[in-house]
């Protein structure tokens, strides 16, 4: 089981004069979904950075407080077993690509090389994650000749034959359209099942209430709601703290509050169907 601690984490750049994360505290569950929303510059990024171990190792800096996985501080953690048991995709892929591979088997089977896993280990692996994540079509295809939402797809790939147990998705959508933004949201769905602990940064709301299990909202450095996705996204204060909610929530907000009622409000058009249906 791996869980994630942060106590009192508190967290300043180089050459800045104020903290970008103060003081904040919270608890990763093994297995669950979390979403890491805010405003742009609330600090969802660096508080992925402080997990996997980059801040203060890369970016320096002046770090305060208790980060651990596992009750162990990741700064006694190594790198090589940080990237086995953190995988993280950019929110670009093209910068996660290594530039140095001419096809995608071999980009996907790059972050094995470099762990000195054995080849007749590494084949079976590659080609599994291949076939999880649909990529057979472009298996001899050079990564910098596909689309976006394919290299989304690869790069998650070569974050994934890792097979590490915590996975952090910074925006893996933002450049995609919608048939990119539904395939990766499929791949989710995916480590949700085999019960990889996920924790996403992301802006499509309505699409983190159907799969975030949990929601953890930031404004300007700050924790200001941690709760069940029902719980955070149904909530008006959201929009207060520069947070979104999901069309059905907001209809239902804004419906209560004009005729006066006090109906549940539900997350998920699904959730909204069956309501109704009951209401009946």
């Amino acid at each position: 089981m791996t869980s994630i601690s942060l106590k009192h984490v508190s967290y300043r750049y180089p050459l800045d004069e104020s903290n970008v994360i103060d003081d904040m505290s919270f608890d990763i569950e093994q297995g669950l979904t979390y979403a890491l929303i805010g405003a742009n510059d609330s600090g969802k990024t660096t508080v992925c950075n402080i997990i996997r171990g980059f801040i203060p190792r890369f970016y320096r800096g002046e770090l305060s407080g208790s980060v651990e996985i596992d009750g162990k501080p990741v700064a006694d953690y190594d790198d090589a077993r940080l990237t086995t048991m953190i995988g993280y995709s950019f929110q670009n892929p093209f910068t996660q690509m290594s530039g140095v591979k001419d096809n995608v088997c071999e980009e996907i089977a790059y972050a094995l090389e470099n762990l000195g896993v054995p080849r007749e280990e590494m084949i079976p692996r590659v080609d599994g994650m291949i076939k999880l994540l649909g990529l057979e079509a472009l298996a001899d295809k050079n990564p910098f000749a596909l689309s976006g939402g394919q290299k989304q797809r690869v790069a998650l790939a070569a974050v994934l034959v890792t097979d590490p147990d915590i996975v952090i998705l910074d925006e893996p959508t933002s450049q995609l359209d919608p048939k990119g933004t539904e395939d990766i949201f499929d791949i989710i769905g995916l480590l949700k099942k085999q019960g990889k602990t996920i924790i996403l940064v992301e802006h499509k709301i309505d699409l983190i209430a159907q799969y975030c299990d949990r929601v953890l909202l930031l404004d300007d450095g700050r924790l200001v709601m941690n709760g069940t996705a029902h719980d955070v996204l149904t909530d008006s204060t959201v929009l207060e703290h520069g947070g979104q909610l999901p069309q059905v929530a907001r209809y239902y907000l804004e419906r209560n509050e004009r005729f006066g009622r006090h109906d549940p409000i539900p997350l998920t058009v699904d959730e909204a169907i069956a309501q109704e249906r009951k209401g009946r």
